[in-house]
């Protein structure tokens, strides 16, 4: 075997244990990797960011991690599988995530870097997370309504829907109280179709408030504010609504001495005075005159069928022209007085005599005189036999 031959095969062997020693190192570099979907993010004081990592290598291997450029007064903590973790094994196919969670303080400003470390088999990977401080980034609770004014009279009821929502990264509960003028009731209760005085608004989601206000019934006509108070977590927000009274509406209908009876004879047409009084603060428009009557009776309410207006403390004096039927027996009916008016209606109970006629009275003596002759008349010419 010649020197030149011998040289040959040692420089042969030497290169093959060298490449055989760097092949590993090159494998593991290759394989190693970390990622996040999300490196660079913005956070507001106060608050906690949480970045899920992937760690994958090939083959399966222990892969030791760090965390560096943590600022002064951070904490910066890698987690998995619910426990604090500096090491994780790879399965060499799937990649093994872990998260780490970054609490930024309340007094953190500016842009700030972390790194997160993986070694393995002596080879090294780093990861560059992001994170710029601002406030108020993180979201915020806002408080609106489509409707914001309503107008109505004094004895409605005004419903409102006001509408919560929820741009933070938290579930939050929230509750909600209204607030109106002295005497009126005013109350904002969760739209969830039970009594419930909280519930939760999710994450990204809005909840409705439903609110109702009721005026006291002596109200003035005027422009109202009611304000709804929500309390959404650590949050409280505001909302502004008005309602607008156009007046209170209260009408009576009665006789003008206050009396509701009368009395007439079945077939005669009898004039009847009617009264209509406001007690409410506003005037009363259109007010029809109807009534309910035994059968066959009539009633005429002439060009006052229909008032234009029934101001307030200003009574008006209705006058109708009122027929019992023609075969109406003597004795005691109920007739119903009714006044419908745009904004309120009342009605009234009139209690009529329909009276004995003088014919029928007569022709009644006449007939008791008749039997009394007759049986005086039988006793005379029979009683003594």
């Amino acid at each position: 075997m010649s020197a030149r031959w011998i040289r040959g095969f040692i420089s042969f062997a030497t290169a093959a244990l060298v490449a055989a020693s760097l092949a590993p190192a090159v494998l593991a570099v290759d394989s190693l990797s970390l990622t996040t979907p999300y490196p660079a993010v913005v956070a507001s004081p106060g608050t906690r960011v949480s970045f899920n990592i992937d760690v994958e290598s090939s083959p399966a291997a222990r892969v030791d991690l760090s965390v560096s450029g943590v600022p002064t007064g951070w904490t910066a903590t890698l987690r998995g599988g619910g426990f604090v973790v500096t090491a994780i094994h790879t399965n060499g196919t799937d990649p093994t995530s872990v998260r780490l969670d970054v609490d930024v303080p309340n007094d953190a400003t500016g842009s700030h870097r972390i790194t997160v470390a993986a070694e393995s088999e002596g080879t090294t990977r780093q990861l560059g997370l992001d994170i710029q401080v601002q406030a108020d980034v993180a979201g915020e609770v806002t408080i609106s309504s489509d409707v914001t004014g309503l107008r109505g009279k004094a004895s409605d009821s005004f419903s409102f829907t006001v509408t919560i929502r929820n741009d933070t990264e938290e579930d939050l509960t929230y509750t909600a109280t209204g607030q109106g003028p002295a005497g009126w009731t005013v109350e904002a209760r969760p739209s969830t179709g039970t009594q419930a005085a909280s519930a939760t608004v999710r994450a990204g989601a809005t909840a409705n408030l439903a609110v109702t206000a009721k005026a006291p019934s002596s109200v003035d006509p005027g422009t109202y504010p009611i304000r709804v108070i929500a309390t959404v977590g650590s949050n409280e927000v505001t909302q502004d609504l008005t309602v607008e009274i156009t007046g209170s509406y209260t009408l009576s209908v009665s006789t003008p001495t206050g009396v509701l009876s009368a009395s007439g004879n079945a077939g005669s047409t009898i004039e009847q005075q009617f009264t209509l009084t406001n007690t409410g603060t506003a005037p009363i428009t259109n007010v029809k005159m109807s009534a309910s009557l035994p059968a066959n009776w009539s009633i005429d309410w002439g060009d006052q069928e229909t008032i234009a207006s029934v101001s307030p403390d200003q009574p008006v004096t209705v006058t109708a022209q009122l027929t019992p039927a023609e075969d109406a027996i003597a004795g005691d009916y109920s007739l119903t007085i009714r006044a419908t008016g745009e904004e309120t209606t009342d009605s009234a109970s009139i209690r009529f005599t329909v009276n004995t006629s003088i014919l029928g009275a007569v022709v009644g003596v006449i007939l008791i005189a008749a039997a009394f002759g007759g049986l005086w008349w039988v006793f005379r010419r029979y009683g003594r036999r």
